[in-house]
């Protein structure tokens, strides 16, 4: 008999508010709430109800992970309550989208905003920063005279081709960012990289080189003051918005016979003059002035600015805001050539660090145990929702005051040292490179950073392990029971081609901490039309409607989930076919159907494919194969081991 989810529905909604609630979807894992009031949730209630293993809040979205197959019941049980507004299955396929965007505040969509347009560029700067860096430790007085050799010995030539490789990007920097405003705001990109190249051209005398009285500026009609944006991040984002938007409006005006031409002409003419004609110079003040307050932050005497921004930068990252300080750092580098400000970042992640290691220690649930690793693993390399959602706030607040207080204290140390990165873009143990370029910067980087992760460590044992993870899953009598088991291996294959990708690596914190089960996923290699096969034998359980998911239910029980991409719901299904029905028994290597990862990627979402086994507490062991390694469809991904027990018989008391 089929099992009533009526209470449960009643539950959930009681707890979200069915007055809190403006709408609310599905996908194959989790119920998606848009919602009023976030804070108005009472989380951990949530989480004690039998049907949900977690909750997150992401995308515009309240989410409430029930699971393959059952959250489907659960969604149907709300629909047929009639008290909140189930849009899931209706006909406007951006309903969820625009309810979500409409609930959004300024400040979301500003971080929104920052981060669509300077995560494209994070990895040239970072390598810049390597760059740098390696050309400071091989130029070094010190390295040549274990080698005979003194900095003069270096041929001029080469030093001119070194510079190609540290200078380029900082000395075209606001190219870049016009390039990727233009492309986050629907514009032709290849419009905006020129424009940003005429206000860096070497014809304009350089902003800085002028207010130190090194240089003149060009006097447009006798009168007028023109100079370059080079270094200016702020003047290239107000570039790329006014260029963008005078391109839309342009085409939407233009008639057709004159739009491939005129269109770029006016767009380039219009912008270029707003630019040099008052608003430039406006913005480079206004710039010059945040980056001038922001360092007199940074170095308040006795830390205390160091102590303010290394504790407050958790709590950004918890309420999303922390994107704004990308914008931030781009200047600092830009003007200054160094970054401080990620350095007093960084102590976040080393802080995760000691809080999720002490929890794995002392924890006694094997579910907190394969949590708070995850979240250590992950944050080694800096990403840190997996620790943030599944160990700082999930059990009480004690945690998340450890991080809080020990980043404060790190970054307020390496804030009165004068300690300042190169470049940004790199967390935890990836970010030593960022301070190669000075052996001084470090030195005391590595001591602090280090010494940060034993003060988070030594502070969360004293005080901040929370109860729940001192108690055992579930205690089993076995006292008077003999037990035999059996153990059977089996595999979980490919279903699509691509590069591999640990499951704490996904940029879901749902799917990364394991709370949806162990697995693996892969970022797909074809980036056109991507076919996705069966990876194993069996049943069909779940064919998503929007063809974004599969479950599968093998001969031998296994539940396995192929989820296409991350929040690929929202796009209805538009990138996606379907070769199966739900239901339906398919051998291993079977075609399910294809995603166009292009159209995913233009969306703006992230196209790699997650591959879990949903009951993986059935198992003895998950072994995924080897992460960053190259798989064709249909090969080994997940080698599995199974141990059935049973009671052969039992003694009486």
């Amino acid at each position: 008999m089929a099992k009533n989810y009526e209470e449960e529905a009643k539950a959930i909604l009681k707890l979200v508010g069915e007055n809190n609630v403006d709408s609310v979807t599905h996908c194959q894992t989790r119920l998606r709430f848009v919602v009023k009031d976030r804070k108005a949730i009472d989380d951990k209630a949530l989480e004690k109800l039998p049907e949900v293993k977690g909750v997150f809040y992401g995308s515009g979205q309240y989410q409430v992970i029930i699971g393959t197959g059952v959250v489907n019941d659960v969604y149907a049980a709300i629909a047929k309550l009639g008290t909140v507004n189930a849009i899931y299955g209706k006909d406007d396929a951006d309903t969820v989208g625009k309810t979500s965007n409409e609930h959004k505040t300024v400040v979301q969509r500003l971080m929104a905003m920052l981060s669509g347009i300077f995560i494209p560029i994070i990895p040239v700067i970072a390598a810049t920063g390597l760059f740098l860096g390696l050309k400071s430790a091989a130029t070094n007085a010190q390295v040549l005279k274990l080698f005979g050799a003194v900095p003069s010995d270096i041929p001029a030539s080469l030093t001119s081709v070194i510079s190609v490789l540290t200078d380029t990007v900082f000395a075209f920097l606001p190219a870049l960012i016009v390039w990727s405003t233009f492309r986050y705001f629907k514009g032709t990109p290849i419009i905006g990289i020129v424009i940003g190249l005429m206000l860096v051209s070497p014809i304009l005398p350089n902003a800085y080189s002028v207010a130190d009285g090194s240089a003149k500026a060009i006097m447009l009609f006798g009168w007028l003051p023109v100079v370059g944006s080079q270094g200016s991040v702020l003047t290239a984002l107000v570039a790329g918005f006014i260029g963008a938007k005078l391109e839309l409006f342009f085409r939407r005006h233009m008639p057709n016979v004159l739009e491939q031409i005129l269109t770029p002409f006016l767009t380039m003419l219009v912008t270029f003059a707003i630019m040099i004609m008052g608003v430039g110079p406006i913005v480079h003040a206004i710039e010059s002035g945040m980056i001038v307050g922001v360092e007199a932050v940074i170095h308040l005497p006795f830390g205390i600015g160091g102590f303010l921004i290394g504790a407050a930068y958790p709590l950004m990252v918890l309420i999303g805001i922390h994107q704004t300080m990308i914008a931030i750092e781009t200047s600092l580098l830009a003007s200054t050539g160094l970054n401080p400000l990620i350095t007093l970042e960084a102590m976040y992640g080393f802080a995760n660090l000691g809080v999720a290691l002490a929890i794995f220690l002392r924890a006694r649930s094997n579910k907190a145990k394969a949590t708070s690793m995850g979240a250590f693993t992950s944050q080694l390399f800096g990403v840190s929702e997996p620790t943030l959602f599944g160990v700082l706030i999930r059990y009480n607040f004690r945690p998340l005051i450890v991080t809080v207080l020990t980043s404060g204290i790190g970054a307020a140390i390496l804030s009165m040292l004068n300690v300042a990165a190169n470049s940004y873009g790199l967390a935890v143990v990836p970010s030593y490179l960022m301070y190669i370029y000075n052996g001084h910067a470090l030195l005391w980087y590595t001591i602090v950073s280090l010494g940060t992760v034993v003060a988070a460590f030594v502070a969360t044992n004293a005080f901040a392990i929370p109860k729940e993870v001192l108690t055992p899953d579930g205690d089993v009598e076995t006292a008077n029971a003999v037990i035999s088991s059996t153990v059977s291996d089996n595999k979980v294959y490919a279903p699509v081609g691509g590069e591999t990708v640990a499951l704490d690596q996904v940029s879901d914190p749902v799917f990364a901490s394991g709370m949806m089960g162990e697995g693996m996923a892969i970022k797909p290699a074809e980036p056109g039309i991507n076919k996705v096969y069966a990876p194993q034998a069996g049943t069909l359980s779940v064919v998503a409607d929007t063809g974004h998911a599969y479950g599968l239910t093998t001969d031998d029980g296994m539940e396995i989930l192929v989820h296409l991409g991350i929040d690929t719901v929202n796009l209805k299904g538009a990138p996606f076919t379907v070769a199966v029905k739900a239901g339906q028994h398919v051998n291993q290597g079977d075609l399910l159907g294809t995603f166009d990862q292009a159209a995913i990627k233009k969306a703006g979402l992230d196209a790699t494919t997650i591959v879990l086994i949903t009951n993986s507490k059935s198992y003895a062991r998950i072994e995924p194969v080897a992460a960053d390694t190259t798989v064709q469809a249909g090969a080994d991904l997940l080698a599995v081991q199974r141990e059935d027990v049973k009671v052969e018989s039992v003694e009486p008391a």
